[in-house]
């Protein structure tokens, strides 16, 4: 099973920038050994349980949480059985038939 999460967490109190407490999310996804990708407006993390998936939202609320009155998030799940290894397999795909589009 092949579940790919994409999701924000950020506080809002706390201005413009928020990358401090971003960082501390990205740190634990890395330290626990997750395939994760960092965009500009969030990151996607794949695993191989949706269990895993919402402990990850879990443990981000958990590193927000003390710092934050209010914390904000989107989430959004893609869930295949039988697949592994999509957040690069996708990219790979769509690259390929770009590669093979004539102008």
């Amino acid at each position: 099973m092949s579940v790919l999460l994409e999701f924000a967490m950020f506080p809002t109190d706390k201005g413009d920038s928020v990358s401090k407490y971003v960082s501390k999310i990205i740190e634990m996804i890395r330290d626990n050994n997750f395939n994760y990708k960092l965009t500009a407006m969030g990151t996607i993390v794949e695993t191989d349980t949706l269990a895993e998936s919402l402990e990850i939202i879990q443990n981000s609320y958990n590193i927000l949480e003390p710092f934050s009155n209010r914390v904000y998030s989107t989430i959004t799940f893609d869930i295949q059985k039988k697949k592994d290894n999509r957040l690069a397999g996708k990219i790979q795909s769509i690259e390929q038939k770009i590669g093979k589009v004539s102008h």
